[in-house]
Order: structure tokens, then C-alpha cells, then sequence
């Protein structure tokens, strides 16, 4: 079932739950829910059973529906059902200080009930891979420049502004690149399957960029290191995106990221430190910005180093799991809250980068 139908079913599923919890000769303490349907099944757990409750939205019916518009297929009460979730949580975790806004200022959340505890990565998983060898063994061996843009292939990921700027960076700039653009629904493109792979590929075609658009198809969670540490840049460009794991993971892999100031990349994403932050749907700024990092590559490499250094200290799983522990005994304590702090840059040894000047007459390609 497509999740916007699953509603309707969380009554049945919050009387098991209860019947389980029921069962179990050692009662369980408190209940973390994820997404607002199981936040209303953990509402009626609390009504039930007294147990307190954490809740992660990671997306808000208010800023989807002002996001999506009539592309939002989830039912109406969906935002009522939030509002009540928040009303009843003993502490709603955001995954970024948007998020906290959001909830603040469209929900009007107690900001003191609010803990900002970010998603995150396994360094473990990803890590730097020597860039021939990345490249090598996803059959990209070559010294072009390669872009790369991994994740769910909808529309408001943004994909279409990234094809656009890499038109514009061959006709202004005079660069030629490689989009690898990794997702879909197999492991082969398959523009059937996952339709907007032929939306992306008619647009290549209009901006004569089609034998430089690589699909990929998806790939499995421990080949994708390979992929993002082949890359020159890392790009990133929703229009909506409540928080958004990918740059993490690219950041991990030593790869600077461009990304849309929107949702949790503007705070994953040091804009001149471990990469830029642009304005959705403006292909040509993007344009200007991969023109610059691609013409300098001891910037990419800078950022880079940069960016592991950042994503190490705020971002692991690890960090995550400590900070979400400490939350679950504040709650059933009644301590105040806290949550992530990511460092500044006057925190760390990282530098703001100042980035060249570069005129879109510039013909880079010739003088590389």
C-alpha cells in the first residue's frame, strides 16, 4: 500500500500495540514515533497505558501542502492529527533548526518541549575512496569531471535543475562534465518503472546535453561510497526537503556539495566551508558555482577535506544515538532539554573559502 493510504488503518494497528504491550511480563518505558501516523497510535498508547512519548515527524503535513501543493495525496486531517501529536508528545525531536521553526511558527510548538537531534551517517559505510580507483570500479574511468546528483528520482528533487545547469556550463562556460544521476526503481534505468527518468531524459536532449546524462539505475548501499568519492561535486537540489541524508553521506566521502538552501541542507551544508548553498530552480547560478569549483580543483579538495571533518564531529550515527539516549532520559527524568550543536566555523580549524571571480565568457575547457 502507498503510505497516503495507510490512515485509516492505524486504529487497528494502535489496539495491537496496546494488546502487545499488554502481554509483556516487563513493561516497556517510553515509545519513540516516527512520522505522524505512528505519533497517533503512540498518542492513544499514552491514553491507554500512561507510557510517555518522543515523536520525529521528519516531514510536516503544513509544509509539504505549502510545498506540493495538490501533489500532496496524504488526507486533510493529517495536519490536525499533528497538531494534536505535538500537543500530547512529552518531547518532538526536530531534525534541524528549519524543522524547529516549522514547528514553532506553523504548529506553535512549546519550544522547550523541542530537541534538535539531526539524522545522520555510518563511517563505517562511507568514507574517502581514492578517486582513480572510485571511478574504476564504477566503470567511470576517466579524467573528465564527473558530477553526481543519488536519490529518489521525483520531481522535487530537482533533478531537472541540475540537467539545466549542465547545459549552461557547456554553452557559457565552455565545460564539458559527466552527470551521473544514481536512483529509480532497479537496478537499470527504467524510465517505465520510475517515469521521471524519461521526463530527465527529454529535458537532456532539449539542452543538448544527453550524451553527457548518465542513469544509472540504483545501486546497493555499499557500492555507493564509489560513487560519491568518484565524483569532482556532489549535487543536491529539491525544492522541498525536510532534511536530506545524501549530503552527509557525500560530505563523508570527502566531496564538496552543492546544495539548496532549503530544509536541512542549509545547515548540514557550510556555505564556503564544505561546499555552496543556491536558490532552488535557478540553474544558472548553479552553473556559476560548479563552473568555479570545477575549473579550481584545489578548492573541491579543500572542501572536501573540510567537509569529512565537519560530518565526523557532528554527524555519525553514533552521535546521533548518544544525543537521542540522553533525550529518552531527560524525558522520563524531567530535565530540560538539549540537543545538536553543530560547530561553527570559529569552533574548528575549517576556513571560509572566498571563491574567484569567473566570467561566463571564459572559455575553461580550451585553457584546461
Amino acid at each position: 500500500m502507498a503510505k497516503e493510504d495507510l490512515l485509516p488503518h492505524m486504529d487497528e494497528f494502535a489496539q495491537g500495540m496496546i494488546q502487545f504491550f499488554q502481554q509483556q511480563s516487563q513493561p516497556y518505558r517510553l515509545v519513540h514515533a516516527h512520522f505522524f501516523m505512528s505519533g497517533y497510535v503512540a498518542c492513544q498508547l499514552k491514553q491507554q497505558l500512561g507510557i510517555p512519548f518522543v515523536i520525529t515527524f521528519h516531514a510536516l503535513g503544513e509544509v509539504r501542502k505549502r510545498c506540493q501543493g495538490t501533489a500532496d495525496r496524504f488526507p486533510a486531517e493529517r495536519i490536525a492529527i499533528e497538531q494534536q501529536i505535538i500537543q500530547q508528545a512529552d518531547a518532538v525531536v526536530a531534525l534541524c533548526p528549519q524543522d524547529h521553526d516549522d514547528l514553532v511558527e506553523l504548529y506553535r510548538a512549546n519550544p522547550l518541549r523541542i530537541a534538535t537531534i539531526p539524522n545522520g551517517f555510518n563511517p563505517q559505510q562511507f568514507y574517502p575512496v581514492d578517486k582513480p580507483l572510485a571511478r574504476l570500479l564504477i566503470g567511470q574511468d576517466t579524467t573528465e569531471p564527473i558530477l553526481l546528483q543519488l536519490g529518489r528520482l521525483v520531481p522535487r528533487k530537482g533533478v531537472d535543475t541540475v540537467i539545466q545547469a549542465l547545459g549552461c556550463l557547456h554553452r557559457e562556460y565552455g565545460i564539458r562534465a559527466r552527470l551521473l544521476i544514481v536512483g529509480g526503481e532497479s537496478s537499470t534505468p527504467d524510465a517505465t518503472l520510475t517515469p521521471e527518468i524519461g521526463r530527465l531524459r527529454q529535458l537532456a536532449v532539449q539542452e543538448g546535453v544527453a550524451d553527457w546524462v548518465l542513469f544509472t539505475g540504483s545501486r546497493e548501499r555499499d557500492d555507493i561510497r564509489y560513487y560519491y568519492s568518484a565524483a569532482d561535486v556532489f549535487i543536491t537540489t529539491p525544492w522541498y526537503e525536510p532534511f536530506g541524508i545524501t549530503p552527509l553521506e557525500a560530505m563523508a566521502c570527502g566531496v564538496p556539495v552543492v546544495g539548496t538552501a532549503v530544509g536541512g541542507i542549509k545547515s548540514t551544508v557550510l556555505d564556503n566551508e564544505t561546499g555552496f548553498l543556491v536558490p532552488p530552480k535557478q540553474p544558472k547560478e548553479l552553473a556559476a558555482i560548479l563552473a568555479v569549483l570545477l575549473y579550481h580543483p584545489p578548492l573541491c579538495s579543500l572542501l572536501g577535506k573540510q567537509a569529512v571533518q565537519h560530518v565526523q564531529a557532528n554527524y555519525t550515527w553514533q552521535h546521533v544515538a548518544t544525543l537521542t539516549s540522553t533525550l529518552y532520559e531527560q524525558v522520563l527524568t524531567g530535565q530540560p532539554f538539549t540537543g545538536h550543536q553543530p560547530q561553527t566555523a570559529s569552533e574548528s580549524s575549517r576556513k571560509p573559502v572566498v571563491l574567484p571571480e569567473l566570467s561566463p565568457s571564459t572559455r575553461m575547457q580550451d585553457e584546461l
